[in-house]
């Protein structure tokens, strides 16, 4: 006879974040390094929106679920996904650090998060640091570090394709979501 356990966990927390940033950053490629743990070499594009889910356990700080929704980085679906901004507790955005025009965007993405969803926290990833040993770095990483600092946030590089520092990010990101509720009590 087969034994089954149930194992129930209990959030401390559960927040909505959004993943934003242009077309073909690696956005969906971060999540499915984050959740699943693999990358897909397929480039799949995100029509609209898509979510998913995971428990990140903070030790000493709780137990949190994020909600984390993909939102479509084309302009053409731009007036589609300002709808899904409302109750996010936080924002990922995401550019690719081989392709300045992404970088250039990310102010666009920030004011767009902020207007939809409130002054929200945000956590800034340069993506596709695997790359580099290929291509030059179009952005240097203190003037993304000062970006960040700027608008009172970090800064992270990531490789969605070798899972560097991608779990480090969100465990990041999950850290300063639960630091602002309790700043707020």
């Amino acid at each position: 006879m087969l034994r089954r356990e149930i194992i129930v966990i209990m959030e401390d927390y559960l927040f909505k974040i959004l993943i934003v940033g242009p077309a073909a950053v690696g956005k969906t490629s971060i999540l499915e390094r984050f959740i699943y743990n693999r990358f897909s070499e397929n480039y799949k594009l995100t029509i609209g929106v898509s979510f998913l889910s995971k428990i990140v356990d903070l030790s000493e700080n709780g137990i949190i679920r994020l909600s984390i929704w993909d939102i479509g980085g084309q302009e053409r679906f731009e007036s589609l996904r300002t709808e899904f901004y409302k109750g996010a507790a936080g924002a990922v955005i995401v550019f690719d650090l081989t392709k300045l025009e992404t970088y250039n965007a990310i102010e666009k993405w920030l004011n767009e998060v902020r207007h939809y969803a409130g002054n929200i926290p945000f956590i800034l990833i340069g993506n596709k640091a695997d790359l580099l040993i290929h291509f030059v770095r179009v952005v240097e990483k203190k003037e993304a570090q000062e970006f960040a600092r700027t608008h009172n946030s970090t800064y992270i590089e990531t490789s969605a394709k070798t899972g560097e520092n991608v779990d480090e990010a969100f465990q990041k990101f999950s850290q300063m979501l639960v630091d602002t509720i309790i700043k707020q009590k």
